[in-house]
């Protein structure tokens, strides 16, 4: 069943919104977030194995100050995993024209990615 006038008049103004929003939202969704330290991540979950061994080894051996110990170094990993990374920087928008349809773009993307060679 075809769309009436309206409803297609409706669905292009929808269309056009979103197309001209949707780089905007991609753009700016990141910026706050800080980049994950995979390294104090690993090394973070290398000491919480370790506290785990030792938190074992304490209980199997009943010797508490070696469970406690294991138990620390458990909560040292997890906070040293859980250390925040540098902010992400913000990323390079270039200026677009509103008024352009999505296959205007998309044509220019193309001779852009293209070289401009026709």
């Amino acid at each position: 069943m075809p769309l009436s006038e309206h409803e297609q008049r409706l669905l292009d103004e929808m269309e056009r919104n979103l197309y001209g929003h949707d780089a905007d939202v991609t753009s700016t969704a990141f910026v706050g977030m800080p980049r994950p330290n995979y390294r104090a991540i690993v090394l973070g979950v290398i000491i919480a194995l370790a506290g785990l061994g030792g938190l074992l080894a304490g209980v199997m051996t009943h010797m508490i100050i070696v469970g406690i110990v294991g138990f620390v170094l458990m909560f040292v990993g997890v906070l040293v995993a859980a250390k925040p990374g540098a902010p992400a920087s913000p990323v390079d928008k270039k200026p677009r024209s509103t008024g352009s349809s999505f296959m205007q773009r998309m044509e220019q993307r193309w001779d852009e990615r293209d070289g401009g060679r026709l």
